[in-house]
């Protein structure tokens, strides 16, 4: 059975080694990620240490299987992290959805999401529910020491309200 819930603060720990395990599978073949390891780790755990009220959990047979948040409560969704192991079988876009019902029912008409520019399988998945690259950047990335290709995907999650705001223009 799969479900969502809010986190709890004490799964901070094993949420923490799903966002690595999915971080390290993501940047496969680009980054030492054995080098980055602890870095990446410690960033994991400290953003929810102090955002796990912001975050989103989908369980799998009562086991969390992933895990999303929008760290400001706006628009942007700032993480979005499946366990390898239990990738390809819908909870990235049930968690996802759930986000996007979320910002629309906080009244934001659009959802944003941004990843590095070579992760060519979360943007086919943000394409795949909608997403369209709107920006690209290439900025310093401290904890990488290097600098960083990245896209923003976005999605507008009121076609009517967009509509109608584009005919007063």
């Amino acid at each position: 059975m799969i479900s969502l819930r809010p986190a709890h603060e004490d799964e901070i720990q094993s949420l923490a080694a799903i966002g690595l395990a999915a971080w390290e599978k993501a940047v496969s073949g680009l980054v030492d990620a054995r080098a980055m390891r602890h870095v990446a780790e410690l960033s994991f755990l400290s953003f929810l240490k102090s955002r796990w009220l912001f975050t989103s959990v989908v369980e799998m047979d009562s086991v969390a299987a992933g895990w999303a948040a929008r760290e400001e409560g706006d628009g942007e969704i700032s993480d979005l992290w499946i366990d390898p192991a239990v990738q390809r079988r819908g909870l990235g876009s049930l968690l996802l959805a759930h986000l996007e019902r979320r910002i629309a029912d906080e009244g934001f008409g659009a959802a944003t999401i941004s990843t590095h520019a070579q992760n060519a399988q979360a943007i086919a998945f943000f394409r795949k529910h909608g997403y369209a690259i709107s920006w690209l950047s290439n900025t310093y990335a401290p904890k990488l020491d290097r600098d960083v290709d990245a896209v923003g995907m976005t999605k507008i999650l009121n076609e009517v309200a967009a509509e109608q705001d584009r005919r007063w223009f």
